[in-house]
């Protein structure tokens, strides 16, 4: 493989490592910038898929004391008990039906016109969403109901579309569930951990048979580089959100899906 193709490995692994943990689609600016800079990868999108657990690893070092601590904490602490089970039982949708829909998902959703519309109108409800928000009465993890964690989880079955967002769906469902902007943030990061786990093991099974040294070198270029960037996001997102909430995100993916969906129209 040219060097060129490594560099776009780079590249894509930059813009995932900046979009995970923002609600404006890091899939679907993957794709997107598989259109623009004409990158051929790994088959069967894995490329896209695994190195978003690059991005996830990012969690497991900032939030590494507090997942130590619930994980030692468990057994003996009923807040830390219910960490995990809301956590758990948020992931229950996306793993049923993750495991259903992949290959629909992989084959009819993942192209530029899907992530174009789906971005303008998420950028839509988000604007709605904060602009009706309820009151927050969940200020801690440990004090979601099992509902609320299960409503969150079927919000991220619908990120499954490419465009959507993960994040996005997870916190603006739970911000409409009463969870304050914090609390709602911090479990959709925490959510990600089992769910990208997941996807990436099955990904990667999938397509086991046509991956070669080269498809592993190119996933390991955009899954460190992808690490990097989203420490940087990790460390930042919660206090920029508690201080000037989502709309930046909205009016952001309305523009990138307006001019996304112009030049595809022009490029037929």
């Amino acid at each position: 493989m040219a060097l060129g193709v490594y560099g776009d490995a780079a590249l894509l692994g930059l813009v995932e490592g900046l979009t995970e943990f923002l609600p404006v689609s890091s899939t679907g600016h993957l794709l997107l910038g598989d259109e623009i800079l004409g990158f051929q990868g790994p088959p069967g999108k894995t490329f896209e898929v695994v190195i978003q657990l690059g991005a996830i690893l990012a969690i497991l070092w900032v939030y590494r004391a507090k997942l130590l601590g619930v994980a030692l904490g468990m057994f003996g602490d009923p807040a830390d008990r219910r960490f995990v089970a809301n956590v758990t039982i948020a992931f229950i949708p996306a793993l049923v039906l993750g495991a259903t829909l992949h290959g629909f998902i992989k084959s009819v959703l993942f192209n530029p016109w899907v992530v174009a519309v789906a971005l303008v109108v998420g950028g839509i409800a988000i604007l709605w969403i904060e602009r009706n928000l309820p009151l927050a009465r969940t200020h801690e993890i440990d004090q979601m109901t099992p509902m609320t964690a299960l409503k969150v989880g079927a919000c991220q079955v619908i990120a499954m579309i490419p465009g959507v967002s993960r994040s996005g769906a997870t916190i603006m469902g739970a911000l409409l569930l009463g969870v304050d902007r914090k609390t709602a943030t911090e479990f959709s990061f925490f959510l990600a951990i089992p769910t990208m786990l997941g996807a990436t093991v099955y990904d990667l099974y999938k397509n086991r048979a046509a991956l070669g040294d080269g498809d592993y070198a190119l996933i390991a270029v955009g899954f460190a580089v992808a690490f990097v960037a989203a420490l940087v996001v990790v460390r930042t997102l919660v206090g920029f959100v508690q201080r000037h909430g989502f709309v930046p995100f909205a009016w952001y993916r309305i523009a990138v899906g307006t001019l996304a969906l112009v030049l595809l129209y022009l490029s037929r």
